[in-house]
């Protein structure tokens, strides 16, 4: 589903913008947020909380699970990862401070997640709202489906 040529530029370029973003808004971008993020992006496909763990415990003995939450707890509100409720799991983001038109389709077969960006759909949203006197705070569409890659389209 995603068109990326070298997965580890994906990686590579999640982190670099991670630290920028940091650097930015003054903010810390500590070793264990740093490869909790690289955790994350190991796939396009979404990761849970206690996935991460697992793949940290062998190299670091002490962590804890709520220490990986906070991880991405700070990931999620400064806009590097999404949270996919409905699994509950964490996916990169592809364009980090961009987030108001975003939603995921998500393939039900190989589980990869691909964020998506519509204004439109944004508008349609904030529409049905003004009509039923309803502010949304904040918006998660997850689609669930079959890619093109697992219909053999590909």
């Amino acid at each position: 589903m995603h068109n990326c040529t070298s997965h580890n530029d994906c990686i590579t370029e999640a982190l670099v913008r991670a630290e920028s973003i940091c650097n930015d808004r003054g903010l810390r971008f500590t070793d264990l947020r740093r490869k909790v993020l690289e955790l994350v992006w190991t796939s396009h496909g979404p990761i849970k909380a206690y996935d991460i763990l697992d793949k940290l415990d062998a190299r670091i003995a002490a962590i804890k699970p709520p220490t990986v939450y906070r991880a991405l707890d700070f990931l999620t509100e400064n806009g590097l990862v999404h949270k996919i409720n409905s699994l509950n799991a964490f996916v990169g983001c592809s364009h980090p401070l961009k987030h108001s038109e975003c939603y995921f389709l998500i393939c039900s077969d190989c589980g990869e997640a691909k964020e998506c960006c519509s204004a439109d759909l944004v508008e349609a949203i904030a529409k049905t709202g003004r009509r039923n006197e309803f502010l949304p705070e904040h918006i998660t569409l997850e689609i669930t489906g079959e890619c093109g890659d697992c219909r053999g389209l590909h």
